[in-house]
């Protein structure tokens, strides 16, 4: 039945959303994609991840990180991208090797859990 992802969603407060968008747009380089008409709200973003896309959607009120859910990412090169989000000021743990794949975790500006994995 399940043919595939199109996209995970990420949510933020409105306080964080510009630093939000710059963190994914800016330091991680997600490309931004344009919202179809008929979206519900103008604000927060998309942004294309390989062949899924990441949303960042805007919560209004009762704003929860998520400190277990997480998106993971597949990166060329994993320590480059540790000394990005450390020269931002993110936090990066170790995460080991598993399936085949070096891994860190980090978080965005929000406080939401996000996985950055490396082919072996």
């Amino acid at each position: 039945m399940i043919r595939g992802v199109d996209h995970v969603q990420v949510a933020v407060p409105p306080a964080l959303e510009n630093a939000a968008l710059r963190f994914y747009g800016g330091l991680l380089g997600l490309p931004r994609l344009p919202k179809p008409e008929g979206t519900e709200d103008a604000r927060g973003a998309w942004f294309a991840a390989g062949n899924v896309q990441l949303h960042v959607g805007i919560q209004l009120q009762g704003f929860a990180a998520a400190t277990k859910a997480h998106v993971g990412f597949v990166v060329e090169d994993l320590e480059r991208m540790k000394a990005l989000l450390k020269g931002d000021g993110r936090p990066v743990k170790d995460g080991g090797v598993i399936s085949g794949f070096r891994r860190v975790f980090s978080e965005d500006p929000a406080g939401n859990r996000l996985e950055f994995l490396q082919p072996l």
